[in-house]
């Protein structure tokens, strides 16, 4: 039985420097070293391996063996983690966070969820990021207890004890039903008709919302602790209910859902605040994720005539 020796870093950076560049010459230029010495880092690790990892005779430039293209995928991994270690450790000395943790309203839009999640896996490729995603109070809950360092809030945070907030945006609610719907069908929609049929309530598991309702208006009620539930079964036809309209534009589109122009109930802008507690601030990269909400919010157009819900 043949057990291989442990190559040293060293000696692995010298192997892909070798790949990398095509020669034992453009290696030794690259890492500032006589050719002399990389032949000799290459001859060592073979024999620390126990395989031939270059074929040198018949040619002038280095060509991988079959054992050397085996075993060059698992060099480059142990490369690039070591790189990350050392990237991580780096950042943690320097103040920044190996971990954060980020709580957002289900109303903001996913397309910019999405957007700034991308470009912070791209500015901070060494943090790792844990998302909670919740309705209402469940984002400032998440935050008062430490779960979370920032979130980004609806209104429930305005006003909250040891919580810092600024402002990220909006998104337009609007009420929808199928087209099949009672409501859908009616031209004008009657004042109260909303009262006579099921509204689909979006509600969370928070103390904060504990037996609070927001734009309810109809005494049957069906309520959700998920969007994405509260949205299927508004396309079967159950009930009506307030939906971002960034989420059901498909759906107005291709007439799977229907807005609905009731009189008392017409919808409304929702916003979004960035969070952070006191006594907690948030560091530089919990910081950079906030600052690209608010960026982002900025864009939000405001809407004449429609309330705050």
């Amino acid at each position: 039985m043949h057990n291989p020796g442990t190559p040293t870093l060293d000696q692995l950076r010298v192997f892909l420097a070798v790949v990398d560049t095509g020669s034992f010459a453009a290696a030794g230029r690259k890492l500032n070293r006589a050719v002399s010495v990389i032949s000799y880092g290459i001859a060592n690790l073979e024999a620390q391996l126990g395989v031939l990892l270059f074929d040198r005779e018949g040619t002038r430039k280095p060509r991988l063996t079959e054992a050397g293209r085996a075993v060059l995928a698992e060099v480059r991994s142990v490369a690039q983690g070591i790189d990350g270690l050392r990237a991580k450790v780096k950042g943690l000395l320097d103040g920044l966070e190996a971990e954060v943790h980020l709580a957002v309203d289900v109303m903001l839009p996913a397309q910019r969820l999405g957007k700034v999640l991308r470009a912070f896996a791209a500015a901070y490729p060494t943090v790792t990021l844990r998302l909670h995603v919740e309705a209402l109070g469940a984002v400032v809950a998440l935050v008062q207890d430490g779960e979370a360092v920032v979130g980004i809030s609806g209104p429930l945070a305005t006003g909250r004890v040891g919580i810092e907030s600024v402002t990220a945006g909006s998104v337009q609610m609007v009420p929808v039903a199928a087209p099949d719907h009672p409501l859908a069908k009616m031209t004008p929609i009657p004042p109260g008709a909303g009262r006579d049929f099921v509204q689909l309530v979006l509600t969370d598991r928070s103390p904060l919302t504990e037996g609070r309702d927001f734009a309810v208006m109809s005494p049957r009620t069906w309520r959700l602790a998920d969007l994405g539930a509260k949205h299927e079964l508004l396309r079967e036809g159950i009930g009506w209910g307030n939906m971002p309209l960034p989420l059901i534009a498909g759906d107005l589109v291709a007439g799977t859902l229907v807005r609905l122009a009731m009189p008392e109930q017409p919808g409304g802008i929702y916003r979004f605040s960035g969070i952070w507690r006191r006594d907690v601030p948030p560091g530089p990269a919990a910081s950079w994720l906030l600052d690209q909400f608010v960026a982002q919010g900025r864009e939000d157009a405001e809407v004449p005539g429609v309330p705050d819900v």
